[in-house]
């Protein structure tokens, strides 16, 4: 009897403790079914890993490989999680991998993705496309330009001879976006001081910023964002933006694209501007508190704190925290006083979508390797993985 209860005390502590456990390792066809947050894709396992580490509220995964047979389905990342912080069932299923969030690990906020995929297409992004002689090339382009977050290379077999050596540059959002921005009484709402926006510079951007003007038309993109500063970021990070207009009332930032011409307009509550290209732009923006404005989601989760500062300073420090929202004694609900809510979204690369394709090279922008990891990953093969 007694050896009985120490074993189930054991159990107890280890369910308790198993969503704090650092597990690198993955479990090969072995399915966690049901529990999804999101679906998202990737390449390969260990990048579904990382999206669930910088996913808010991820703690567990099943990527489905490229030779899964059930369906059409390939390179899907399941992003999962449970209340105990563990699957509720593992099932044996042929073709997919699983595993467990990165979070108590201590993991990079930037991994470097230094991994190359042959036959795989990281389909649409593009936003320039070039000729190079092969796909390390390609990848040197990428890394160089301070917009190109992965690449497609079309290689010298590819079966239309018209596009072969075609290298595509394709973006992905390193910003944190705010995924809703509403006013709310009673809440708080910022960003992390130690927030990266933007790759280093050592010449400061003069930001050129149009108080009541509008400039209409030519949109291809509108997110929330917090303030025309905000905007102006978003703007200046995204390759095909010419210049933007927000929206004070409704917190909307439009970004717009027409190299040719810009034509603004008088219209009160707007502000419109131009972004900032090869220069370290102001981050005065990012320390501003936004009274009666909520950062809605993507919590990772709640603290409870006497003041809004000691919020502030607990998201500046986290290395995890992007922004937060603060409630406080005015807000209707006492049960919500005093909660600090730390929140964050993914900002590392990932493609739109992941399809098989012969005679194709895929891979990551190597900004966030040290200079080993692209000296071996551009003179060699031993890292190119055929998928």
């Amino acid at each position: 009897m007694g050896t009985h209860l120490i074993l189930l005390g054991l159990l107890s502590i280890c369910s308790l403790s198993f969503s704090q456990e650092c597990i690198r390792e993955f479990v090969e066809n072995i399915d966690f079914p049901g529990t999804d947050l999101t679906s998202l894709y990737s390449p390969d396992v260990e990048h579904c890993q990382q999206l669930c580490t910088q996913h808010p509220s991820c703690l567990f995964f099943t990527f489905i490989r490229p030779d899964w047979t059930r369906d059409g389905r390939h390179f899907y990342c399941y992003l999962k999680s449970t209340p105990s912080g563990k699957p509720n069932v593992q099932t044996q299923l042929l073709g997919v991998t699983s595993g467990f969030s990165l979070k108590p690990c201590n993991p990079d906020p930037q991994p470097c993705l230094s991994q190359v995929y042959q036959n795989t297409d990281f389909f649409g992004a593009d936003y320039r496309v070039l000729f190079t002689a092969d796909y390390e090339e390609c990848q040197r382009v990428c890394t160089q330009d301070p917009a190109c977050q992965f690449f497609t290379f079309v290689n010298d077999v590819f079966t239309q001879a018209k596009i072969r050596y075609k290298c595509h540059l394709k973006f992905s959002w390193t910003v944190p976006r705010t995924p809703i921005v509403n006013r709310k009484a009673g809440v708080v709402s910022g960003f992390s001081h130690n927030m990266q926006v933007a790759q280093h510079f050592e010449a400061d951007c003069e930001c050129k910023l149009f108080s009541n003007t509008d400039i209409q038309g030519n949109d291809f993109e509108t997110l929330p964002s917090a303030s025309a500063e905000h905007c102006q970021t978003l703007c200046s990070a995204h390759p095909l933006c010419t210049y933007f207009s927000y929206v004070s009332d409704n917190f909307i930032c439009y970004l717009k694209n027409n190299p040719n011409e810009m034509v603004p307009s008088a219209k009160e509550g707007v502000t419109s501007g131009i972004p900032v290209h090869f220069c370290q732009p102001g981050n005065s923006w990012l320390k501003v508190a936004h009274e009666g404005v909520d950062f809605e989601g993507s919590d990772i989760r709640y603290e409870l704190m006497d003041d809004l500062d000691t919020c502030q300073k607990k998201c500046t420090v986290d290395p995890i925290c992007q922004f937060y929202a603060y409630v406080n004694e005015t807000f209707f609900d006492p049960d919500y006083w005093r909660r600090c809510y730390l929140k964050r979204v993914i900002t590392m690369p990932a493609p739109l979508r992941v399809n098989k394709l012969n005679n194709v090279v895929s891979g990551f922008s190597l900004k966030s390797c040290t200079f080993g990891a692209f000296h071996t990953q551009t003179h060699t093969d031993t890292d190119v993985q055929t998928k």
